[in-house]
């Protein structure tokens, strides 16, 4: 029985949640302020977070982010009232691994925790890779998430991982936006590029030596990306 942690302020659509999560086979513990959210989360032992942006005492954004702070990689899903692009993109540079927009179907809501569980699966095979990648003194492990480049070692998110991950399988392929979105997230979250734009800026901050000619993680115009062990092909 998978345990989720459930920090929402909004009493009714707490209470709907929980039963209809239950129903579901879920095991659900509530937190109705975002004073409350860190420690009761740090003292149990949970698989997803849901976890509501505008709350009382602290916001969703600041204990998403004090959580990986603090190492902790378990899916952080955000419930949020706010349909802005920003506020989105925010939470996913933050740590989260999703977001479901209020007012919101119960079952769509499965499906997204679903989609977090299927990724989150794909993240620990090592069918293609052992569990850890290493190029040119560079390194990342796709299950401690700890990552190492020349500014040293780094935690890096589960949706960085993910995004790393499925770029090294395809060494030397062109990758489009759509594809690492449809992969990562499981569907088109905006109509920019924006999302994708953001992660691939956050790991050249990590792994390139310079960020504004980027060896490894090359922007192909027009396209989307493409990931080089050895470098650009005209570098080798």
């Amino acid at each position: 029985m998978k345990t989720i942690l459930l920090v929402e302020d909004d009493r009714n659509l707490a209470d709907g949640l929980i039963l209809n999560l239950e129903a579901e086979g879920y095991q659900v513990v509530h937190v109705a302020d975002g004073l409350g959210a860190f420690d009761t989360f740090a003292k149990g032992n949970f698989d997803i977070v849901l976890l509501d942006i505008m709350l009382p005492g602290k916001d969703g954004l600041s204990i998403c982010k004090q959580m990986r702070q603090y190492g902790y990689t378990l899916p952080i899903l955000f419930l949020t009232a706010r349909d802005e692009t920003e506020q989105k993109v925010e939470g996913l540079l933050a740590g989260g691994d999703d977001y479901i927009t209020k007012p919101f179907d119960v079952q769509e809501l499965l499906a997204r925790m679903q989609g977090i569980f299927r990724r989150q699966a794909w993240l620990a095979t090592e069918d293609t890779l052992s569990g850890s990648y290493e190029w040119d003194g560079r390194k990342i492990d796709f299950k401690t998430f700890q990552a190492t480049g020349p500014g040293g070692a780094q935690v890096l998110t589960r949706k960085e991982c993910m995004v790393v991950k499925y770029l090294v399988e395809r060494e030397g392929q062109v990758v489009s936006r759509d594809q690492l979105l449809d992969a990562v997230w499981g569907y088109h979250i905006y109509p920019t590029n924006r999302t994708i734009d953001n992660f691939i800026l956050k790991l050249r901050r990590i792994f390139e030596d310079d960020q504004k000619n980027p060896k490894y993680f090359e922007t192909i115009r027009g396209v989307g990306y493409r990931f080089s062990a050895e470098g650009r092909p005209e570098e080798r």
